[in-house]
């Protein structure tokens, strides 16, 4: 690597510092696969006769699988536009997702909601298939599909940027509230894991958005109110 090719990698990293926040995926991960792999049968079941109302619909696979593009493109455009509001997603997200791993590992839990038999057979339900061989039935509460794409919306309203598109922010927020649907009609996650999650992402956007505003809002008061007595000194 030749003097200005060394230059240019610098510039590159000093520019893109905050990357080293993707390493919470060296945390997450191996967690995650550990609970997967051990929490298979002796669990707290998490469900309410109120999801035995809600219908098996195969066609929110669609949305539900478009949750990963989503939670990456929202990462990808902070991370290039937006560097405060990308800690703070980061921040919000994060420590939510630590917490539901600590509440798997404390308290194993998981749902018997899948259907046995599917009574239709097309390209959806054979996507449902293949889901739920990827995905076991457990570690579901607080749901992270629906706290993520809640963080993401949160994200999305606190952006002094975003909000000059609407078109983008309703687009958001459309797909989010799919999203959270499609956690129930596919029977991946009950009520209870959506109520949790949402309870969760009210409680930490206080601590990461709320708190912070407030303290910004009670410094602008100080220093207005600074300027006011200088200025009636000076009269």
């Amino acid at each position: 690597m030749g003097r200005k090719e060394r230059k240019k990698f610098g510039s590159w990293l000093k520019k893109y510092k905050h990357a080293w926040v993707f390493l919470y995926i060296f945390i997450y991960m191996p967690w995650f696969l550990f609970l997967e792999k051990h929490v298979t049968t002796d669990y707290h079941v998490i469900q309410t006769q109120f999801d035995e109302w809600i219908p098996f619909v195969e066609y929110f696979i669609i949305p539900y699988l478009m949750w990963f593009a989503f939670i990456a493109a929202a990462f990808l455009y902070f991370f290039f536009t937006d560097v405060p509001g990308f800690y703070k997603m980061a921040k919000f997200m994060f420590t939510g997702m630590t917490i539901f791993l600590i509440i798997s590992t404390v308290f194993s839990n998981g749902q018997d909601l899948r259907p046995v038999v599917f009574e239709r057979d097309n390209i959806f339900v054979d996507m449902v298939r293949m889901l739920y061989r990827a995905d076991t039935c457990t570690n579901v509460f607080p749901s992270l599909h629906v706290f993520n794409s809640l963080s993401v919306c949160i994200a999305i309203h606190e952006s002094e940027k975003l909000k000059e598109h609407k078109a983008v922010c309703n687009a958001a927020y459309i797909l989010a509230g799919l999203i959270i649907l499609a956690t129930m009609f596919l029977k991946q996650h009950s009520v209870l894991d959506v109520f949790g999650a949402a309870f969760m992402a009210y409680i930490l956007y206080r601590f990461v958005y709320a708190s912070e505003k407030k303290t910004v809002s009670q410094f602008s008061k100080q220093k207005f109110s600074k300027q006011k007595r200088i200025a009636a000194q000076n009269k």
